[in-house]
């Protein structure tokens, strides 16, 4: 508990100095972005940000005090805790979550084309924690690119020989959306009169001579089928424009034209790269290339597209579960306490949201809300007014099974009032059931995100969303590592949060630890 209330002290801390020394810290950024997004956020008033400052500040304070006065730990809880940790498959995945949690908090130090680090005459310049973009002109660039964001990427290419200039990219140097890379290459292998991309099977489809690789500038593009060169080829100058076209048939050039400036020798003698395959998006995975997973249909990486997606699940996480369990735990404890009309109003209101037919909502609201406002809030704000319903039931089931025992009695006669036998009484006996569906919600809440995002109802084009991905995936299905890293980090994940779950329910059972012997 005091190591969980110091990590959310200095979690508010780092967010509250980021905002007032205008940085972008990971993770902690993210409260004031979306505070950016709400509605109400106008007159340049960050609410959203600074309530979520306060609450982590507060709520580390008092879990600090509350680890100094609590007194010894519950014999009960120490023994739940312990069999927890016996369970090994619940434990280690746990141990795996927690560490995804921690390596989705490094943000921007990890996933990002913006660098962590430039220095440029002698001064150190961080780009990836600054809140704005710097510009080419700021590193010394002209031209019609000078006003454009820096090229991160570019610059360390360029400076790779320079012994005072220097950049540090994080170690995926790619956005997750937002940044569409040219398309990729992959150098062929000539084994007699035959080209092969190495397999040792002869090459069919696209190849090319590069101006640039890296920038996916292209001086001549022909037609491979069979290892050898047979088709149509074409040709552009160094400004893009085409200039060259001809015909080859089989590695014999029997026709071609060019119009462009100076000679065609000229042209044609340009420097330029071997013959590379042509890969247009979605690109398979080249490791030599840096895109480890290849790329998706918009030209993004899918190993940053896959950890932004993770990202977006942890955030959707801290949002959704503390307001559902918030709203949930109260209205199930006050509906099995007080009964009578309270309780059956409560029932009536609950059985018209369950009625409600949730795609339907989801499809109506998101074709009212402008494009501007369309984003995180808008959907977790959907999905918790739905999220809380399933929660009431079992609540209200304890606290009307607890209401008549004999400490609740007891504390009535001393004079307990009825927040404080509902909350300090009622409420801890309900424990194991609120640690026990835990994790099962948040499976659940990663599952719709993800199915709202695959039938496009979910977040904007700006969010990297799996449902997205694999949705690309299955309309691409030449391109199968699409499907294949989605499915497999969505079904790890939720893999992951069901042995947790099912640990915790087994090592709280109350057959084996309660209260009442």
């Amino acid at each position: 508990m005091r190591l969980l209330g110091i990590a959310s002290i200095m979690l508010g801390a780092l967010a509250a100095t980021g905002q007032c020394m205008d940085l972008a810290l990971p993770t902690v950024r993210w409260f004031f972005d979306v505070s950016r997004e709400l509605p109400l956020s106008g007159g340049g008033f960050l609410w959203f940000g600074w309530l979520c400052t306060a609450l982590f500040t507060v709520g580390g304070v008092f879990l600090v005090v509350r680890s100094f006065t609590a007194g010894p730990r519950n014999p009960v809880t120490v023994r739940r805790i312990r069999r927890f940790c016996e369970i090994k498959r619940g434990y280690y995945s746990l141990v795996i979550l927690l560490a995804l949690g921690g390596l989705a908090a490094m943000d921007q130090a990890i996933v990002g084309k913006r660098a962590l680090a430039v220095r440029y005459h002698g001064a150190w310049i961080f780009p990836a924690f600054l809140p704005t973009d710097l510009k080419n002109k700021d590193f010394g660039e002209t031209g019609e690119t000078a006003e454009a964001p820096a090229d991160y990427r570019k610059l360390k290419r360029a400076w790779e020989t320079s012994r005072t200039n220097r950049v540090i990219l994080p170690l995926i140097p790619y956005d997750p959306t937002g940044d569409t890379l040219p398309p990729r290459s992959r150098a062929l292998v000539k084994r007699g009169d035959l080209y092969s991309e190495g397999s040792g099977r002869p090459y069919w489809g696209l190849v090319a001579k590069y101006l640039d690789v890296a920038e996916g500038k292209m001086h001549l593009r022909y037609t491979m089928r069979n290892g050898v060169l047979t088709g149509p080829v074409d040709g552009w100058n160094s400004e893009g424009l085409p200039v060259y076209s001809g015909e080859y048939r089989d590695g014999k050039l029997v026709s071609d034209h060019y119009t462009g400036d100076g000679t065609k020798e000229a042209f044609l003698s340009w420097e330029s790269s071997e013959l590379r395959a042509v890969k247009y998006h979605p690109a398979p995975p080249l490791p030599e290339e840096g895109n480890w997973l290849g790329t998706t249909s918009q030209g993004y990486d899918v190993l940053a597209y896959l950890y932004g997606g993770l990202q977006v699940n942890f955030k959707a996480a801290l949002i959704y579960l503390p307001i559902v369990y918030l709203i949930g735990i109260s209205i199930g404890m006050m509906m099995g306490y007080f009964g009578g009309w309270f309780d059956m109003v409560a029932q009536r209101l609950i059985e018209i949201f369950s009625n409600m037919p949730f795609l339907f909502i989801v499809i109506i609201f998101s074709s009212l809300v402008p494009d501007r406002f369309k984003g995180l809030p808008v959907i977790m704000t959907i999905l918790i007014a739905f999220g809380w319903i399933g929660m009431t039931y079992l609540m209200r089931t304890a606290a009307y099974r607890d209401r008549e025992r004999d400490y609740i009695s007891a504390a009535k006669v001393l004079g307990a009032s009825t927040p404080r036998i509902v909350f300090r009484h009622l409420l801890p006996n309900t424990i194991a059931i609120i640690v026990t569906l835990i994790p099962f919600t948040l499976s659940g809440l990663v599952f719709s995100l993800t199915s709202l995002d695959y039938l496009g109802f979910g977040l904007p084009a700006e969010y990297a969303t799996w449902g997205r991905l694999l949705n690309d995936g299955l309309s691409n299905l030449s391109a199968p590592w699409l499907v294949t890293s989605t499915f497999i980090v969505l079904v790890g994940l939720l893999v992951l949060i069901t042995f947790i779950g099912e640990a915790v329910r087994e090592a709280f059972d109350p057959k084996k630890f309660t209260y009442y012997r």
